[in-house]
């Protein structure tokens, strides 16, 4: 039997095998955010933190709303309050929150290092989020992001030397509509342009009165422009109902 297995075929038969077995794949993706924990001079576990009385009394209220077992389902809402009161999620915070809940603080750590809305870094007075998914792309989000960079002195992912900003870019903001738009800490200005977009920060440096929403002019999402769809009285009961019933 071996006797007619020839070194070609065998050759040949090896070759087959490995084309087989050969497949591709693409470059390992990276991200710019580090999961990992080091000890810096403003992010250890021995700079304390702990919620106000104001903040005790929200977290009170929010862990309320949870059985007594199920204390770890306020997390979420307690991180939050948390970073409002420190400015960032810093280690300690996260170790406070473990603690308040009864949880591991690998639990929280697990949390906090997923959600991308919990900064482990410290950042400005004003965290500015570009969002620059498609149909903000498509609306100019490159031109406000270079309007910030050009008026501020920043790239993305920096802070200003005065701490007053910060500037991220982030995936959907929910505004598509009203596009483009920035998260300025918990309020969105909407329908931007590079012009308004300076203003905006021009103000906010100021120290004055600024209004969420919409730039453009109008309210809501409503069209620009004039309405529509909607432009006649509704027809009233019986409408496309049959006489005789």
């Amino acid at each position: 039997m071996f006797s007619r297995f020839r070194p070609g075929m065998l050759r040949a038969a090896v070759a087959s095998r490995n084309a087989q077995r050969q497949f591709s794949v693409s470059s390992a993706a990276r991200s710019d955010a580090i999961f990992v924990h080091r000890d810096t001079p403003q992010n250890n576990a021995s700079i304390p933190f702990e919620f106000d009385a104001k903040n005790m009394q929200e977290a009170k209220k929010i862990m309320a709303k949870y059985p007594p077992q199920y204390k770890k389902a306020a997390m979420i809402p307690l991180l939050h309050l948390a970073q409002k009161q420190n400015g960032w999620t810093s280690i300690s915070v996260m170790n406070y929150v473990a603690k308040l809940i009864e949880v591991p603080p690998m639990r929280v750590y697990e949390v906090a290092t997923f959600y991308t809305m919990f900064n482990r870094n410290p950042v400005g007075k004003y965290f500015l989020q570009v969002c620059t998914t498609t149909p903000c792309q498509l609306c100019g989000s490159s031109k406000i992001v270079e309007a910030i960079e050009n008026h501020l002195g920043i790239k993305v992912g920096e802070t200003t030397s005065d701490k007053l900003f910060t500037l991220v870019e982030v995936e959907c903001a929910g505004a598509c509509i009203n596009a483009p738009v920035i998260s300025v800490n918990d309020d969105y200005f909407e329908d931007l342009t590079p012009e308004a977009t300076v203003k905006l920060l021009d103000d906010l440096k100021a120290g004055k009165p600024v209004t969420r929403g919409p730039v453009s002019g109008r309210n809501n999402c409503e069209p620009l422009g004039q309405q529509t769809t909607l432009t006649t009285p509704p027809p009233g009961p019986g409408f496309m109902v049959r006489s005789d019933l």
